[in-house]
């Protein structure tokens, strides 16, 4: 749940304990009730709630954690959670944009605080560090699903910005407001994605270190143990980080 600034492929390399499925699981969850309560109930019917549905199958949760989620949006009186975007940043100027969805902004707001603060960091004024992304939509698909032509021409005829070809899948960048428009006209080839969400993406990434990536790690980590974080982007390159 940490976007997909390959953050989220060295957790997985790392291994998951059940305390950490755990928190993915409440956050997945969270994110279900919420996009059921402000759509329909129907996966098919609301974008948003389908590519929750989609992220949670990913993750492995189960079926009758997923109805259990979506089932909860019908509760009167259930807490009314707000997006929220905080940006900061941390050791070596390193640049941070934190997605939240919480029922209370002070208590976001001052955990995010404290834990950049614990870490040589700080929390950053609106635009400070969206500057440095793009906001867009990614798709992700294993190339054995269509062809590289077809992909090509789905996405351009789609409106997508850029279709890349990557070692394993093709990967579509929309724009943020035409994700879930372009994500539909996908699925009707396409029954599987292996990534699809809307994301901050670095413009420009920072190369750092071994050791300084080590440092970014420990804030990722120490950032999403908060229950109210969801998402988390960073412009640290890790790509050569050991995992």
């Amino acid at each position: 749940m940490a976007g997909h600034s390959h953050w989220a492929g060295i957790k997985h390399k790392k291994g998951r304990a059940d305390k950490e499925k755990s928190k993915i699981f409440s956050k997945l969850s969270r994110e279900l009730t919420v996009a059921a309560k402000l759509g329909d109930k129907d996966p098919d019917m609301n974008p948003r709630l389908r590519t929750a549905v989609q992220a949670a199958k990913q993750a492995n949760m189960p079926k009758d954690k997923i109805d259990r989620a979506i089932s909860k949006s019908e509760i009167s009186g259930d807490k009314n959670y707000e997006n929220l975007r905080y940006e900061g940043f941390g050791t070596f100027n390193v640049a941070f944009i934190i997605e939240t969805l919480t029922d209370n902004k002070n208590r976001s707001a001052s955990s995010i605080r404290t834990v950049l603060q614990k870490n040589g960091g700080r929390l950053g004024e609106s635009g400070s560090a969206t500057h440095m992304f793009s906001n867009c939509g990614i798709i992700q698909f294993d190339k054995k699903k269509i062809s590289e032509e077809e992909a090509f021409e789905i996405a351009i005829n789609a409106g997508a910005t850029d279709c890349t070809n990557l070692k394993d899948s093709f990967e579509i960048i929309t724009k943020k407001e035409d994700f879930y428009k372009i994500k539909t006209e996908l699925e009707k080839k396409i029954d599987i994605f292996s990534y699809s969400a809307v994301e901050w993406r670095p413009i420009n990434y920072l190369n750092l270190n071994n050791d300084q990536n080590e440092k970014v790690l420990e804030i990722l980590s120490a950032l999403e143990e908060l229950d109210d974080v969801q998402n988390i982007f960073t412009n640290a390159n890790l790509e050569n980080i050991r995992s």
